[in-house]
């Protein structure tokens, strides 16, 4: 086989072959023939373990409902996205509605796309501010839930799920910014979602904002639950609370987005070792500013400059970029959106108007993936 080596197989050397002679037929690219082995090699550990029938057919949902997904977006891999969360009862007059769609057009003014569940209400508005042209919908069957809205219906970007977590899934894996204004159960479930990959770092940082109407309390009642029961009980740190922006303005939320990545374009993680990978380097005395502010982060030792790491040289994984490294204490993971927000303000940042945001084909959407886990 060429290319990588597999992780597993099967365990039986004939069936491993012939897993090997059906890549060759399908023209299985080499720089991926191992993970596909591993889903083929899956299937068949999955014949032998006599699966449930259920089992089997969730199995085979989740992978094809995946897999539309990835399809879909594939040809927009380039271009920003932002998913948009909200209640699908929110009426065109409310001024959720128009919040909504005010922000989703602001965004899509500066080159990004919009995601959202496709249903009406919010979802809706996230659409019809974007456009039809840049907009994603990501629906599910619902025995009570309408079709898709007027905006998106008929679109080749449209993904019809069944499964709440594959749903979840693609709304959370192609975006680089993410926007909640207030809902039900499933706002809430999203959010919550959101700020757990966060918080726990199995997921690349992006911009978190909380948007309520002028005057609106629901954001500031659900923030004032947290910090009288949550955080009083010790179920989250301080710095916690500080993981989404809440506010009432479009254009703050707007800014909130766009400027994350003013500076900070994506990290990686080589085991413990957290890499930040910045769009300009920091002077020696910002360098020292950092470690002053953030040098709690680290289990040992300085956040220090760094050439690129052998794992990213030899994936070719962005050598260009200037870098940081520090040895993270994994408990501390939950404070890497604070060292963004620092790196961005930094005097040797580029200007706000300048930022780049890195593609969902650049960045690792999920990086913790085979690295050390921190603790939740």
């Amino acid at each position: 086989m060429s290319g990588r080596t597999p992780r597993f197989r099967t365990g039986d050397d004939g069936l491993d072959g012939q897993i090997e002679q059906l890549l060759d037929a399908a023209g299985a690219p080499d720089a991926h023939r191992d993970v596909l082995f591993e889903i083929f090699a899956t299937g068949v550990l999955l014949a032998q373990d006599e699966t449930d029938r259920l089992d089997l057919k969730i199995a085979s949902a989740a992978l094809k409902e995946m897999r539309e997904a990835f399809d879909a977006f594939a040809p927009y891999r380039d271009v920003p996205k932002v998913t948009i969360f909200g209640s699908a009862r929110t009426a065109p007059e409310d001024p959720l509605y128009r919040q909504a769609r005010d922000l989703a057009r602001n965004l899509a003014l500066r080159g990004w796309m919009v995601v959202t569940g496709a249903g009406p209400g919010i979802m809706a508005a996230g659409i019809e501010g974007a456009g039809r042209e840049r907009s994603f919908g990501v629906t599910i069957r619902l025995p009570a839930e309408e079709e898709a809205n007027e905006f998106i219906k008929g679109d080749e970007k449209l993904v019809e799920m069944r499964y709440f977590f594959t749903r979840k899934l693609a709304l959370v894996k192609e975006s680089r910014g993410f926007v909640a204004l207030p809902g039900g159960f499933g706002t809430l479930d999203e959010t919550y979602e959101l700020l757990t990959l966060q918080q726990t770092g199995k997921a690349e940082p992006t911009p978190v904002v909380l948007l309520d109407q002028p005057g609106g309390t629901y954001w500031e009642g659900w923030r004032r639950f947290l910090e009288e029961q949550v955080l009083a009980g010790g179920f989250i740190n301080p710095g916690d609370m500080d993981l989404p922006l809440i506010t009432t303005d479009v254009a703050e939320a707007s800014e909130a987005i766009l400027g994350f990545y003013r500076n900070f374009h994506s990290i990686r993680w080589v085991g413990t070792r957290l890499v930040v990978r910045l769009q300009v380097e920091p002077t020696a005395a910002e360098l020292a500013e950092l470690n002053r502010g953030f040098g709690d982060m680290t289990a040992k030792g300085e956040i220090r400059r760094s050439d690129p790491m052998s794992v990213e040289r030899s994936s070719n994984d962005h050598l260009e970029l200037p870098r940081l490294v520090l040895d993270m204490d994994v408990r501390k993971v939950g404070r890497l959106p604070h060292l963004i927000r620092a790196l961005n303000l930094l005097g040797s940042s580029p200007p706000a108007s300048a930022s780049t945001v890195p593609s969902e084909a650049e960045t690792d959407p999920f990086p913790m993936e085979g690295a050390t886990n921190p603790q939740t």
